[in-house]
């Protein structure tokens, strides 16, 4: 183990270099980076909103309003085909997702079917599916009735392509506010997220994302009065009511034919009427529509003619005289900002459906800014900590500790800035926790070592041994952990994906560094110095050799456990958690004075005269800010959510500064909760099945009950604290799942090495046995850990705090469960073989595979190592 072959040694220098090489940019100047020769990499890791600013916007298609439109073509298409048959009818109504046709002969029947037949003609689903769609389908619910129904194939059809035409357009309104890397992308079937990095003003893209942007032009129906309409008389057949985008809305009587739409446009520039001196968009169309807006205005001059925008009618002039060159003007109510964003708007192109903003998230500049410098101030304090805490366990053996701890660093930054991650603010904790977890490889490693040793072997014996025992208990360690994160990645959303990437490639460059730098540093400290002795430290938690009897309190500290649980669970329906937003739905918006301390009462008095009702003010972090949050009733529309925090924004924009928003629709947090409650299962099942494969089944059963015991311990933890139960805190569950794993496998690979060696021992005593030669390890990796998530407790800032207890919490129950929980849970189950024939046959298994295995009483050439 403590060989390397010349290519070996290259090949781990090699591999740090490059590491060292990807990851630099992150901490050079710009103006170095951009100095450096073509082939060098430049790029640094990219910044998540809550770092930087800017907003994230998930969008989703409205399927109703699709199908209504699409109802309303197939009503046309229908009138068409009849009339161009000469068959009649009575009537033609839409209804739901039905046209229901009343012929008025019943034995026109069969040719009005015939006629229908072009409207089920399948449709093409697009070159990757390799199939076609069928549409509508027709039936013949009773005599003299044809109804034209939309088949659920075929409004998934049109949803998926609304999608797909939709993101170009939205591409397109992004890229015109001169925003960079903006990320914009397919989610599920209905959903297109955006997310803009370092936008200034996140109310605008709302704006323009919230907007279909369909522009028609139709004439006005003058047959009526619109004022008698409004007050509810009733409306010409084939015209409709629409109201003016003023301030005060007047109504319009608008006729349902569209003369000319928005798709015949070719360009649309802001501008100013020459006359007037106001604000106008001036649009040009193309042939087609330039000849089609001729022939319209040549036959109403004289007659208003409406200009409408997303049902509202920006304005109605007189047609003067005929418009034959293809260009126009758009009058209105405009300001300089609503000109340029409506031509924005037209030359991007009308998207396909209404889209609706289910979910926002949005972080200031300043907020951002903020968080970089608790995260860095976090993760030095951190870093510190766990550098001397490592120096004073283990003295020389620290500084390589160290060294490979530094190196686990480096590496974990090249490889995100290689895949292009997204460092978040939870990222940074997954960064600091991976340092504090990190060195648990190291302690393994060490206190093996240290265990050879006292057992009278030679140092480069016991350290050799140290590293080969330790290899399959570190990976069986990391790999349960690794098991979380994966699940973490594919069943959360935004900044916990994030914090699953960061820890996922912090546990792969952690056994890299264990085993490969780290067992090289090692050997090349004993090929040098030729040591007699194992270098000692000046800090012990405990004593090298204990003797503790937790056997022998474990009934009494498993009915505490199994008594706290009860409590837990009760508490847990009698009081609840404090759930998020993220889970119930509502907003959140976090400000900040700008002058003075914040005013709760102010605030809350403020809102409430805004027509906000019972909404929740509390102080956030320094006397400066504080934490607004608004509720969503259960009857509340994802659209009425987001118009809350307008309201609420406007309320206290002049003496407060908005540092950043969040809501979350009904439709988002009743997914966001069943996809954490299925990440927890499913995480709990692939550990367990892990487990099985690698161990007994009553390992198995005992990490898994164990590990249920700690989720409901930090569940009542959160249930007594109130803390804010978020995404974030499904993270630091999951994470607590992990390292909880992590500490009950290690020490079940001591009791089953144990079994082993000590085939006669009765199974309580073996357990003591296991449990106090892990003592050791498991305090030492406690304390590394708490110091680091303490570091980032105390200064990471408010926004991750309860996330950070969470996880203190967890560390702290996953240590007891290790010992108190899963052992005794052992000897329940029976897992010493009781009769004579199957102890005789672990005996010879036992055996059998020590012979295999003669490494441990070999000698080892100190000049090779």
């Amino acid at each position: 183990m403590l060989y390397f072959s010349r290519w070996k040694t290259i090949l781990i220098w090699l591999t740090v270099l490059v590491g060292i090489v990807y990851a630099a940019p992150n901490v050079l100047p710009r103006n170095v980076t951009d100095s450096l020769p073509e082939f060098w990499p430049t790029k640094s890791v990219t910044l998540g909103l809550d770092l930087q600013g800017g907003s994230y916007i998930l969008l989703e298609v409205d399927r109703a309003s699709l199908v209504k439109e699409r109802l309303q073509a197939v009503q046309d298409e229908t009138r068409q085909l009849l009339r161009k048959e000469r068959i009649g009818y009575s009537a033609i109504t839409a209804n739901d997702r039905s046209v229901t046709v009343r012929l008025r002969d019943p034995s026109q029947a069969d040719a009005a079917r015939t006629a229908l037949q072009p409207l089920t003609q399948p449709i093409s689903s697009g070159l990757m599916s390799g199939g076609s769609v069928s549409e509508v389908e027709l039936a013949a619910p009773q005599p003299g009735v044809i109804a034209v129904n939309l088949s659920d194939q075929g409004i998934d059809y049109r949803v998926s392509a609304a999608v797909t035409q939709s993101i170009e357009v939205v591409r397109k309104r992004v890229d015109e506010l001169g925003t960079t890397e903006p990320v914009i992308q397919r989610q599920g079937d209905d959903r297109i997220m955006v997310q803009v990095p370092g936008l200034g003003d996140p109310q605008r893209l709302k704006e323009l994302l919230n907007q279909t942007a369909k522009l028609t032009f139709q004439l006005v129906d003058q047959s009526a009065n619109a004022e008698q309409v409004a007050k509810g008389s009733r409306a010409p057949a084939g015209s409709e009511l629409l109201y003016t985008n003023d301030s005060t809305p007047q109504p319009v009587l608008v006729k349902n034919q569209v003369m000319v739409s928005g798709e015949n446009l070719t360009d649309a520039q802001p501008g100013f009427d020459q006359q007037t001196n106001e604000p106008v968009v001036n649009i040009r169309f193309d042939s087609q529509g330039a000849q089609r807006f001729g022939r319209v205005t040549q036959a109403n001059v004289g007659k208003p003619f409406a200009i409408v925008l997303d049902n509202k009618v920006l304005s109605a002039p007189v047609i003067r005289t005929a418009i034959l060159g293809g260009q126009a003007q758009i009058s209105g109510s405009f300001t300089v900002q609503s000109a340029n964003d409506l031509a924005v708007l037209l030359r991007a192109g009308a998207l396909p459906a209404t889209l609706d903003i289910i979910e926002e998230r949005t972080v200031g500049p300043g907020l951002g800014a903020d968080s970089i410098a608790a995260g860095e101030i976090a993760g030095v304090i951190g870093a510190v900590a766990v550098v001397v805490f490592m120096l004073a366990a283990y003295g020389f053996l620290g500084v390589i500790a160290n060294i490979a701890l530094a190196v686990n660093v480096v590496l974990l930054f090249a490889i995100l800035t290689a895949i292009g991650s997204t460092l978040t603010l939870p990222g940074i904790a997954g960064i600091v926790l991976t340092m504090g977890m990190a060195v648990d490889s190291n302690v393994l490693i060490y206190e093996r070592i240290r265990d050879e040793r006292r057992q009278g072997r030679s140092v480069v014996q016991a350290i050799d041994i140290g590293f080969r025992k330790a290899l399959a208990t570190i990976l069986d360690a990391n790999i349960t952990t690794l098991i979380a994160a994966v699940v973490l990645f594919f069943l959360g959303s935004g900044p916990v994906r994030g914090f699953a990437v960061t820890l996922a490639i912090g546990i792969i460059t952690t056994v890299f560094t264990a085993f490969t730098l780290t067992r090289w540093l090692v050997a090349a400290w004993v090929r040098g110095r030729r040591p007699r002795e194992l270098p000692k430290g000046w800090l012990r938690l405990v004593p090298e050799v204990t003797r503790i009897p937790f056997m022998k309190v474990r009934l009494k500290i498993f009915g505490l456990s199994m008594a706290l649980c009860v409590a837990s669970l009760a508490s847990l329906f009698a009081i609840g958690p404090n759930f998020g937003i993220d889970f119930t739905g509502g907003t959140l918006i976090e400000v900040q004075a700008k002058q003075g301390q914040a005013d709760i009462g102010d605030i809350r008095t403020r809102l409430g005269e805004a027509g906000i009702a019972d909404p929740q003010v509390q102080e956030f972090g320094t006397d400066r800010e504080a934490l607004i949050r608004i509720g969503s009733a259960g009857d509340v529309s994802d659209a009425s959510q987001q118009a809350l925090v307008d309201k609420a924004s406007g309320a206290i924009a002049a003496d407060y500064d908005i540092r950043r928003t969040e809501v979350v629709g009904p439709t988002v947090s009743g997914e966001l909760a069943w996809a954490a409650i299925l990440g927890v299962l499913a995480s709990l099942f692939a550990i367990l099945i892990y487990v099985w494969l690698r161990f007994e089944w009553q390992f198995a059963v005992g990490a898994i009950i164990a590990t249920i015991n700690d989720v409901i311990l930090t569940l009542g933890f959160l249930v007594v604290t109130q803390l804010d139960v978020s995404l974030s805190t499904v993270a630091a569950i999951l994470t607590i799942v992990g390292y909880s794993l992590n500490d009950t496998v290690v020490i079940y690979d001591r009791v089953r090495e144990n079994l082993r060696r000590f085939k006669k021992m009765p199974l309580g005593q073996l357990l003591d046995l296991s449990d106090n030669e892990m003592l050791s390890r498991t305090t030492m990796t406690s304390a590394t850990t708490v110091l680091a998530l303490a570091a980032l407790f105390i200064f990471g800032g408010e926004v991750i705090r309860s996330f950070v207890a969470s996880m203190l919490f967890g560390v702290v129950i996953g240590t007891f469960s290790s010992i108190f929980v899963a052992a005794p849970i052992l000897i329940f189950f029976k897992l010493r073989p009781t009769d004579a024939a199957a102890a005789a046959k672990a005996a010879e298994a036992a055996e059998k595979e020590e012979a295999e295995n003669p490494t441990e009483r070999g000698t080892i050439n100190p000049g090779r190592a």
